[in-house]
């Protein structure tokens, strides 16, 4: 078939070429940067927690009244909660990866350091946090008893001992062990120097957004939080219990003592569809994003082939009458789809990497990978084949008998 009788056809209706081809252009550079931003979402949502979710809730409580002993009642409630049937470990806890909210302090190897070593979350436990929290202790050791001390808003004791993520500890001692090395916590002027006596494999921070540096700089200190009235637990079920035990605590707890409140019980598989809804949110939207223009895409090449097939009623019978089969006329209708799509998604390859390069400079968004275009490249190519189908099949089906009657 030749290529230039249909060059001339396509020159004759300029508008319609154009205005299809800046369609798939702009539908190629907007699906392509929208399905990475789906895949980075995608990404942060399995992103591990390195706890055990799947077993794993926490409960709060906070008490009322004169004379309310917050480490008394705090000593009874984990007590209580390690006698439970189906309960593996339960610690008192300041916060819990995931959650949104927790502490976070600056980090120094030296107390001559102008600038810290790095920024770490930290979580407040006692001797049973590593298994509550179902951590994987990969080098050094647990918490002692006699390490864990207690942490108020006026009398703060410094822990002699912490554990840390490997991820910190990648950050602090590369190519070290960082098991008996020490570092510094807060002020290194008014606090003395925490031997590190452990490393978790991972421990994500509670927050999840992009604004914190590294999503597992977390370390654990041997403490128990004492703020007001306020507690709150973390506890690890045995595998399948965890609902059976939920109902048991919550119920236990009241009936511990009645002058405080016991809040809602949070389990963690929860926790992480919360923290990361507005990631599965996005996905969504762009998601419906991609298929909205994917199918105006294809109506409007719809569209297109119908009113030229109407329009070259005449033409095809003619062609017909003088020979021509169907398959030739499908295939130049084809062809001729083939050259505009072709156009827009060169034009589209453009502006995908321009718009990624945008999103570089505006939101420090990461560059677009270079097999997204491609393998987009060749998706509108086969939508836009399959979207003429159609309307050139209706041509190639036009008798030359019928045609010519429109003369």
């Amino acid at each position: 078939m030749e290529i230039r009788p249909i060059l001339s056809a396509l020159l004759r209706s300029k508008v319609s070429m154009i205005l299809i081809g800046l369609q798939v252009a702009l539908t190629l550079a907007i699906v392509c940067n929208a399905l990475f931003i789906i895949g980075q979402r995608f990404e942060r949502m399995q992103r591990p927690s390195g706890m055990n979710e799947t077993d794993t809730f926490a409960v709060s409580s906070v008490g009322f009244g004169e004379g309310f002993d917050v480490r008394a009642v705090q000593a009874a409630d984990l007590a209580l909660l390690r006698r439970l049937p189906g309960v593996v470990a339960a610690t008192s806890i300041n916060s819990t990866p995931l959650s949104g909210s927790g502490w976070s302090s600056g980090v120094q190897l030296t107390a001559e350091q102008k600038t810290q070593s790095a920024n770490a979350a930290f979580y407040m436990v006692d001797d049973h946090g590593l298994d509550a929290l179902g951590a994987k202790l990969i080098a050094g050791r647990n918490f002692l008893p006699t390490e864990v001390g207690i942490r108020t808003l006026d009398e703060t004791v410094a822990p002699a001992s912490i554990i840390i993520s490997q991820a910190l500890a990648k950050s602090l001692f590369p190519g070290e062990s960082a098991v008996g090395k020490q570092i510094y916590i807060d002020d290194p002027q008014t606090t003395p120097k925490a031997t590190i006596v452990g490393v978790v494999e991972r421990l994500q921070t509670p927050w999840v957004n992009d604004g914190y540096a590294d999503i597992e700089n977390s370390l654990i200190q041997p403490q128990m939080l004492v703020i007001g009235t306020a507690s709150q637990y973390l506890i690890r079920a045995e595998p399948g219990r965890r609902d059976e035990v939920m109902k048991a605590v919550e119920t236990q707890l009241a009936a511990a003592n009645p002058s405080r409140i016991v809040g809602k019980l949070r389990d963690m598989e929860a926790q992480r569809r919360d923290a990361y809804a507005n990631d599965r949110a996005m996905a969504i939207i762009l998601g419906a994003v991609i298929i909205a223009l994917l199918a105006i895409t294809a109506l409007g090449i719809v569209g297109m082939a119908s009113f030229w097939v109407a329009q070259r009623t005449r033409q095809i019978g003619t062609r017909r009458a003088l020979g021509a089969t169907r398959g030739d006329i499908l295939r130049y209708f084809q062809t001729e789809n083939f050259i505009i799509t072709t156009l827009g998604l060169i034009l589209g390859s453009i502006l995908a990497y321009a718009l990624s390069l945008w999103m570089m400079q505006a939101y420090q968004s990461p560059r677009l990978p270079w097999h997204y275009v491609p393998i987009g490249f060749l998706c509108l190519w086969a939508l836009g084949q399959i979207a003429v189908l159609g309307p050139a099949l209706r041509a190639s089906r036009v008798p030359p008998a019928v045609a010519t009657r429109t003369l």
